[in-house]
């Protein structure tokens, strides 16, 4: 589906040069041509009009002087700095055009009729005056001579001989009758060119090399019309040249021709048409394609007038974005233009949609540049007539245009056919004397506004002139109309490529100098000025690009280019050197890769490196960007609101794929725009999870509920919506937006699960439009949903079978039933249809289910027998719904209490059963007190007991409360129950004992003076528990002095002597612990500066380490234990807890022995922290009873203690230490960097620690005023 598009022509003609040329090489310096003439050999330089070299061969005697003789091969041989020329009289020189001198190697008395050398330039040759082969070395050496005819040659009929490269004949065809004499061999060795004259037509034929015809196509002439002189295939094999002239012609030249032919698809397409006319100068010598561009051809006129054409590839079709006729892409076949129309059908080549056909071979199309017209054609053919085909305004069918394939017998095509408007003639300023340039005009664009540009020859080779033509009023009389040249504009420089952007109106050219030039065509005085990037500077790509055009990224208008060779720029960018093909399509960039792929990038949001950077790496697995395409694809064209991207194959055949991006795209767009409808049936067919219907935008979907359900307007598509739902945000998860913007809003329900949420809204939506319609998706509405509302939807079955005038669009009970079977499990369903108590739906579902009706049926038999009450609970028994079936069975009366009572022991359902009773029966008594009875059990006594009391049960009651410790509750019980006197005694003096075991001195104090009026037991416990003010207060109260001397002064002095021991005893400890602390810190500062100094010495290299591997805690340092954290995870728990406690060992040498003296230490000040209240109340008693002495030394003991202690914190807790409990080194937020600076600082001697709070100081408390002023 490709046109050869021209992208440059060039010619020479040498002011004067003596006789005419007969043949002609390539020089192996670039640009030059060598031509031969009946006087000798010339060089035609690359620039000027001049004859640069020339060497005479009728001065050297070896050319007659009357210009007879005849030059039959030439070949530059570089290697040998010189030009092999053989003439028709048998000579074979060599020519050098620096020194002019000339050898004769060797000479044919027979004469020659041609010379011909191997494409290595190895071998030679010659086709002598005997009908002989001559084949000799490069150095002239004969090799061998065979005679070309070894049998009868017959008049009318050829064969084709095949040799070897050592001139061993391999085959030989049958006789072809009418075969002539053009032949040519493709270079890719697979097939011969040759021509056939045939009774009814002039056909080019191929042989295999074994002489088997192999395929043919036929000519656009007449039979007998033309000769073909000669036939040359490409050095890529894919164009075919033919060189053709006219026959028949009297009085005059005949007409010369040459054709483009290339292949695709199995058929042969005419692409190119360059008429020679019939002038004298204008007949050709000889053509050549070019070894190095495949794509040049070089002409040579008689009249010394030298050309030469460059093409490329290229796909016309349709520009702008959104026109129906957009997707056009037009194919030249000769004088048709094959127009698909892939809006409407991917047609595959060489067939079309609908074919023009004009008078002439066309030899380039342009469609419009307004977006409006899309599908308008300009149609330039080799007359240099323009014919314009538009759509719409004309009713008639145009004779002109056919349908291909799409117009079948008897069926209405539903395309739309353009018409021919009008045909111009274009004035290219030669007149019939002149040399005539064919294609004189390339790069024919039609802008806007209905006027054209064409590029055309300068005067010079190296300058292009750039014509703006506008179209005529019609002058009445004429024949034809006429194009006038509004503009002419000299371009300095060759054009190579120009590009007309359908949006921005641009148009933008390329020249051989690889330089951008934008042509304003839309000012009053057009103009050409240098294309700027938005940085001001001017671009120019760094290789000359053979395909271009004009597109916007972020915003900002580029240029994109294409070499041959498949890089790829943006502007002066590079953005990769693998593209195949590329093509824009509204904000969407597609490439094809020679890794097979086909990219996509939307150009909205992106720079030039995020979009170099996309092209060069891997793409991420659930990226759009990319997807696998066959080998060798190319892009065609994209079709604008259907995602079609047709590709080509190598072969020729088409290809259509939706590449995601450009789906998801559409998709988005479609629901910006509510078209609900039509972003679902792209979504079922491309197979787009119907998630992100609801996720692009969840706000919009939900206040457009009721337009979703209207547009589907089809129960099973809603169905199969619901049956998609997913938890999941697809927008995050499988297709994040292409350029990371997403409208998405947040939910107005954070607190409500999407799947639920989407199904009430849509049942509610559906119920209002019409609930008998969208029955099922009501049904699939509520089973959806988590935790699925089966008994719901089996309640709306039930009532359909209950209703009594059913709708003729409502579906049955049974259609219903079937579609819930489909959704959900039978046996599931089964158990639900039981919920519901409708025998007649349960057998419903019964029968549709793979159960064994003596299985279901006697079980549903003896069900109806029961009392309805009775017959519910044993359902929901039987479905373990136990809440139910105690609510069912309570009403079945009391000779089933029983049975009640024993189903909520079983199932513990005591809070639901007591609800189930007024608190006043026998009833709610019987099940709290197995509720009672259960929390025992649990050993929860406390609430057994208000369980108890509550339902009146105080004998167990008390019991509990007293397991419980609540000795207040137990005495209340006690009252309840009419306790006596003595009952109550020994109930209180039982209690106290315990409350004694529990260390609770003043509650058993209470119970014994109270209610056993035991105060001297009392006073004791008091003492016993240094309560001294409250055991000072019965004292006094009853009247026993006598305690006084004989307990509370004892017990006091005691006192004062345990807590001396006490504060000795924290006060010596102390005292060791932080020695030891300093020894230690000691030793591991000492061991962290030997391993740094060792690291010093010995690793030079050390900053080549990881930073964090050299890092050693310090208390690793010391250790001479390796702990294996595998061993210590699977300990159990009371092993662990028993780790725990001895994490940190006081062990001298233990590898956190710093850490439990700290811990110690802290211990130490807390427990001396701790009796200081205990001191202040005991120095009060000690003062009172007088004994001043022994209450001085105590409060002395303690005020040392604690200065010693607040004395010795600072240097134990040091402020290094707490700053790293605040900035731990290693942590969360720690980099290598830190925790090396940390080490480096010696920070590190605070070691890693699981407990940070053993590094934070304990706290003295000043606020307790516990010194007594007397005593000091």
């Amino acid at each position: 589906m490709r046109n050869l598009r021209l992208l440059r022509t060039g010619g020479r003609r040498p002011a004067a040069a003596p006789g005419s040329p007969q043949c002609f090489c390539l020089s192996a310096e670039p640009g030059t041509v060598l031509v031969g003439s009946q006087h000798g050999l010339l060089e035609l330089g690359a620039a000027g009009d001049s004859v640069t070299r020339e060497v005479s061969l009728t001065a050297e005697g070896f050319m007659p002087e009357d210009g007879s003789g005849c030059i039959v091969g030439i070949e530059d041989l570089p290697e040998q700095e010189c030009v092999c020329v053989a003439t028709a009289a048998g000579d074979i020189l060599l020519c050098n055009l620096s020194t002019k001198q000339v050898e004769c190697v060797g000479s044919v008395d027979s004469g020659l009729s041609t010379m011909s050398w191997s494409p290595d330039q190895e071998l030679v040759l010659l086709a002598t005056g005997q009908q002989t082969l001559i084949m000799m070395t490069r150095d002239f050496e004969p090799i061998t001579e065979k005679e070309i005819h070894q049998d009868e040659f017959g008049e009318g009929a050829r064969k084709v001989r095949v040799w070897s490269r050592e001139l061993v004949l391999q085959s030989t065809s049958e006789p072809i009758s009418g075969l002539e004499q053009a032949l040519s061999w493709k270079p890719s060795g697979n097939l011969i060119a040759s021509t056939q004259e045939k009774p009814n037509r002039h056909d080019v034929v191929f042989l295999e090399k074994n002489g088997l015809l192999h395929g043919e196509f036929t000519l656009p002439f007449q039979k007998g019309q033309v000769k073909v002189n000669e036939l040359l295939w490409n050095a890529d094999s894919t164009i075919l040249a033919i060189w053709l002239e006219d026959l028949k012609v009297e009085n005059s030249n005949p007409n010369s021709y040459v054709q483009l032919w290339t292949t695709g698809n199995y058929h042969w397409y005419l692409k190119q048409s360059l008429h020679f006319g019939s002038l004298e100068e204008n007949q050709l010598v000889s053509l050549l394609w070019d070894r190095e561009n495949p794509y040049r051809l070089h002409v040579l006129c008689q009249g010394w007038h030298y050309l030469s054409y460059d093409w490329h590839w290229t796909t016309d079709h349709g520009m702008g974005e959104n026109s129906q006729h957009v997707a056009n892409v037009a194919v030249i076949d000769g004088d048709k233009v094959l127009v698909t129309a892939f809006q409407h059908a991917v047609v595959p080549p060489p067939m079309c949609t609908y074919e023009l056909q004009l008078q002439q071979a066309v030899n380039q199309v342009a469609f419009h540049a307004d977006p409006k017209h899309s599908g308008d054609m300009a149609v330039l053919d080799a007359d240099n007539k323009i014919s314009v085909y538009r759509y719409g305004q004309s009713t008639m069918n145009d004779p002109t245009v056919t349908f291909g394939v799409v117009g079948g017998n008897g069926f209405k095509a539903a395309v739309e056919t353009p018409y021919l408007d009008k045909t111009y003639r274009v004035h290219v300023g030669s007149d019939n004397n002149e040399v005539m340039n064919p294609l004189g005009l390339r790069f024919l664009t039609w802008l806007p506004d209905d006027s054209f540009l064409v590029v055309g020859q300068g005067q010079d080779a190296a300058q292009s002139i750039l014509r703006h033509l506008t179209a005529v009023p019609h002058v009445a009389g004429a024949k034809e109309e006429c194009l006038n040249l509004r503009l002419s504009l000299p371009v300095d420089g060759e054009v190579i490529s120009l590009c007309c952007s359908p949006v921005t109106k641009t148009v933008a050219l390329q020249l051989a100098d690889r330089q951008i030039l934008k042509y304003l065509w839309e000012a009053s005085t057009p103009v050409l000025e240098p294309w700027r990037t938005s940085n001001g500077s001017a671009v120019q790509f760094p290789y000359p690009c053979v395909e271009t055009s004009i597109t916007k990224i972020s915003g900002e208008e580029v240029i994109l280019g294409l070499t041959d060779r498949c890089r790829f720029f943006v502007n002066d960018t590079e953005i990769a050197s693998n593209i195949t093909s590329f093509a824009t399509y509204n904000e969407f960039l597609l490439v094809t890769t020679n890794s097979h792929t086909c990219q996509c990038f939307c150009l909205k949001n992106i720079s030039v490196k995020a979009l170099q950077a996309g092209l060069s790496s891997a793409a991420a697995p659930n990226s759009e960007t990319m997807r696998k395409v066959e080998r060798g694809s190319r892009i065609i064209t994209v079709v604008p609101q259907d995602t079609k991207v047709v590709l080509q194959m190598p072969r020729g055949n088409l290809e259509t794929v939706h590449h995601r991006a450009l789906v998801l795209a559409q998709i988005r767009k479609w629901l910006d725009r509510l078209m609900f409808r039509e972003a679902f049936q792209c979504m079922r067919k491309l197979r787009i999870n119907l998630n992100l219907l609801y996720d692009h935008n969840p706000k919009v979907f939900l206040e457009n509920a009721e337009t979703f359900i209207r547009q589907i307007d089809s129960a099973n598509c809603i169905n199969l919506f619901f049956t998609e739902l997913k938890e999941e945000d697809f927008t995050k998860s499988m297709y994040p937006s292409l350029n990371g913007s997403s409208n998405a809003q947040p939910c107005h329900h954070p607190d409500q699960k999407k799947v639920n949420l989407i199904c009430d809204v849509m049942r509610v939506a559906m119920e209002h439009i019409d609930p008998q319609k969208y029955c099922l998706s009501i049904l699939t509405a509520h089973i959806k949903k988590s935790p699925p509302e089966l008994e719901i939807a089996l309640q709306k079955v039930h009532d359909l079978r209950e209703s009594i005038t059913p709708d003729v669009k409502a579906v049955s009970a049974e259609e219903a039933l079937k579609y819930l079977l489909f959704l959900v499990d039978v046996n599931e369903l089964y158990d639900y249809s039981l919920g519901t108590y409708d025998f007649d739906l349960v057998i419903m579902v019964a029968e549709k289910s793979q159960k064994d009706p003596k299985e279901y049926l006697p079980f549903l038999n003896i069900l109806r027998k029961m009392e309805t009450n009775y017959q519910r609970y044993t359902i929901d028994r039987h479905l373990k719904r136990y809440t139910k079936a105690l609510g069912h069975l309570s009403k079945c009366g009391p000779e089933h209490f029983p049975e009640f009572l024993n189903l909520v022991k079983d199932q513990s359902q005591y809070c639901d059963a007591l609800k189930l009773y007024p608190s006043s029966t026998q009833e709610y008594k019987d099940i709290s007190n197995a509720y009672g009875e259960y929390l025992i059990q649990k050993q929860l006594y406390e609430q057994a007991a208000l369980v108890f009391a509550r339902a009146g049960i105080f004998a167990k009651a008390l019991d509990a409360f007293q397991n419980s410790g609540s000795w207040q509750q137990a005495l209340c019980m006690a009252s309840r129950l009419g306790y006596t006197k003595d009952k109550l005694s020994s109930l209180a003096r039982g209690m106290a004992g315990k409350l004694v075991d529990q260390r609770k001195y003043a509650e058993a104090a209470i119970l014994l003076e109270q209610y056993t009026q035991d105060h001297e037991e009392a006073v004791l416990l008091l003492l016993e528990g240094a309560l001294w003010e409250e055991a000072l207060r019965l004292i006094h109260k009853y009247g026993r002095l006598d305690i006084l001397e004989t307990n509370f002064k004892p017990a006091i002095l005691e006192a004062q002597k345990s807590q001396l021991i006490f504060l000795d005893s924290q006060k010596t400890a102390f005292l060791h612990h932080t020695s030891r602390l300093q020894v230690v810190r000691e030793l591991k500062k000492k061991a962290c500066e030997s391993l740094q100094d060792y690291e010093m010495q010995n690793c030079p290299e050390l900053d080549l380490f990881s930073e964090t591997s050299s890092v050693v805690t310090a208390s690793d340092m010391n250790s001479k234990y390796s702990h294996s954290s595998s061993r210590i995870s699977v300990r159990s728990s009371k092993n662990r807890r028993k780790a725990e406690r001895k994490r940190y060992s006081l062990k001298e040498g233990s590898p956190f022995e710093d850490m439990a003296l700290l811990e110690v230490l802290g211990e130490n000040v807390r427990a001396v922290e701790t009796v200081k209240g205990d001191i202040h109340i005991l120095l009060k008693q000690l003062v009172l009873f007088g004994y001043d002495e022994q209450a001085g030394a105590l409060q002395q003991v303690l005020e040392e203690v604690l200065q010693l202690m607040e004395t010795l914190i600072p240097e134990v807790w040091t402020p290094d230490l707490q700053q790293s409990s605040v900035n731990p080194v290693l942590g969360p937020n720690s980099t290598a960097n830190s925790i090396m600076a940390a080490y480096q600082q010696k920070r590190m001697m605070a070691p890693v620690v699981q407990d940070p709070e053993l590094l934070i100081p304990p706290k003295l408390s000043k606020n307790l005023q516990w010194k007594l002023h007397l005593l000091q």
